[in-house]
């Protein structure tokens, strides 16, 4: 199996399982995103959705549904391997065979983070039956190191909506909407990411230089986004036909080509952010309270207000607050 190199990545056109092994060390991946075919006669997909099928590129494998649990254990226990302690995996999959995927991950030391939902703008049509219009994404880590997780990568801790809510923690909940990607009259793959959506993955879970792995690069997106955002790629597509397809494309990008287009955060770290509490901090933080209190301020503002003057984030403050005996 020979590689084709570009960008820094390498890219394989073959099986993933035994190309795996024989190309890709132990513990030497910081990040895999893939999403596995679908076993559900994937080769058929325009019986599922209501597109033109003439852009899309022949040649797709599928695997038999009566192989698809002893497949789903082969390909990852070779992405356990792979990944380094404290590198995480990202797995894309419907709910036929959620079940296969979830029996894998728990034979392996994979330990689960999250099991988000991606909801996305349209589904299956349907008549009988509510309509399915979200994947599953499996976020596992492998124990053993320090987990990459970007907290402030997108939005600043202190960053607020109009109506005062928490962006970062609004782009941190396990729900995801985030609309598929309408590609009239390009060349495509029978299902590929959206960008938005590997951005989110690469942003929070690998820094720039690391290595993402994709074991079905399909429509290359994953690849193409990885480069896009100065990360190295290795992948593999077993379909010739794709493969011939897709990496003349990734000939052409340029590494970085996705960063000026991120939202830059505003982060603003506390002067006294993770310190130890002195008698003298506290006992500005009960004089302070007390007359803010007696101006007949709201909690929530003196929280805000104290926060600002001490150089603290409101959990430091409130729990403070709390163990001083000021909690009403």
């Amino acid at each position: 199996m020979q590689p084709v190199v570009l960008h820094n990545s390498t890219f394989y056109n073959g099986d993933c399982i035994t190309g795996a092994a024989e190309h890709i060390a132990d513990n030497s991946v910081d990040l895999i995103i893939t999403d596995p075919p679908y076993g559900i006669n994937g080769d058929r997909l325009h019986q599922h959705y209501n597109r033109n099928e003439e852009f899309v590129v022949e040649g797709y494998v599928e695997i038999p549904r009566a192989d698809y649990a002893d497949f789903s254990i082969r390909w990852i226990k070779e992405a356990e391997r792979v990944l380094r302690p404290g590198g995480s995996i990202y797995i894309v999959s419907g709910y036929t065979n959620l079940i296969d995927l979830l029996n894998a991950l728990r034979k392996t030391s994979l330990k689960e983070i999250n099991h988000i939902i991606w909801k996305y703008n349209f589904g299956v049509f349907t008549r009988r039956k509510y309509v399915s219009s979200h994947y599953h994404i499996l976020y596992y880590e492998k124990p053993g190191g320090r987990r990459t997780f970007n907290l402030e990568s997108r939005y600043g801790l202190h960053e607020k909506t109009g109506d005062g809510r928490s962006l970062n923690n609004f782009d941190r909940e396990d729900v995801w909407i985030i609309n598929r990607e309408y590609k009239p009259g390009q060349v495509k793959n029978k299902n590929e990411l959206p960008t938005r959506l590997l951005i989110k993955m690469i942003q929070y879970s690998s820094n720039e230089g690391e290595l993402v792995g994709d074991l079905f690069l399909g429509g290359f997106s994953t690849a193409a986004v990885a480069i896009g955002l100065n990360r190295r790629v290795v992948g593999f597509e077993i379909s010739q036909q794709i493969f011939d397809t897709k990496i003349p494309e990734i000939k052409t990008l340029t590494p970085g080509y996705l960063v000026p287009s991120l939202q830059n955060p505003a982060i603003s770290m506390q002067k006294n952010f993770r310190k130890t509490w002195t008698d003298n901090d506290l006992r500005q933080l009960h004089e302070g309270y007390n007359k803010l209190r007696a101006e007949g301020i709201s909690k929530k503002h003196i929280i805000a207000r104290l926060g600002e003057e001490l150089g603290r984030g409101r959990w430091s403050i409130e729990k403070a607050l709390k163990k001083n005996g000021f909690s009403h």
